[in-house]
């Protein structure tokens, strides 16, 4: 059903997607939004250790009217590159899920996994504790299972 990449050489393993997944902290959420026209805004995302990647949103909104119409979406996320002594040129990991986008209000799971979330950014407990506080109850989590991960090393010359 998915696509194979079509220069092999420039795959990555497995591992090293949800490396990215895991490490960066945002990435572009895609969805079929109004009017059947591809709706993609950046995102926060949290990659737990059951495979999914969650997101936090509010209880209303384009993305979340989007998803409930069809609930189909891609999601891409990459590094921050390096380049190599002397050259110019960027090199970046690039990876695309493609799954499907459970919404979920637990209120006890949106705590959970939204505090996980913010670690990827602070460590300030006080801060955290105080978000949660004042936000959990307008939150709702998006849960992402992939159905199909691909990824890349881009050379961007």
């Amino acid at each position: 059903m998915f696509r194979e990449l079509v220069r092999k050489n420039k795959q990555l393993t497995v591992e090293e997607c949800i490396s990215v997944l895991k490490s960066e902290t945002r990435g572009v959420l895609s969805v079929l939004g109004d009017g059947d026209y591809p709706y993609g805004m950046p995102m926060n995302h949290f990659f737990a250790d059951d495979g999914n990647i969650y997101f936090h949103c509010g209880k209303f909104g384009h993305r979340l009217d989007a998803i409930k119409k069809h609930d189909k979406v891609s999601f891409c996320a990459y590094d921050g590159g390096y380049r190599k002594d002397g050259e110019w040129a960027l090199n970046v990991r690039s990876v695309i899920v493609f799954g499907r986008m459970e919404i979920i209000d637990d209120i006890a799971q949106i705590v959970d996994i939204t505090t996980k979330l913010c670690y990827k950014f602070t460590t300030d407990e006080e801060y955290i504790k105080k978000e949660i506080e004042e936000n959990a109850s307008k939150t709702l989590l998006l849960k992402l299972v992939p159905e199909h991960i691909c990824g890349k090393k881009v050379l961007e010359a």
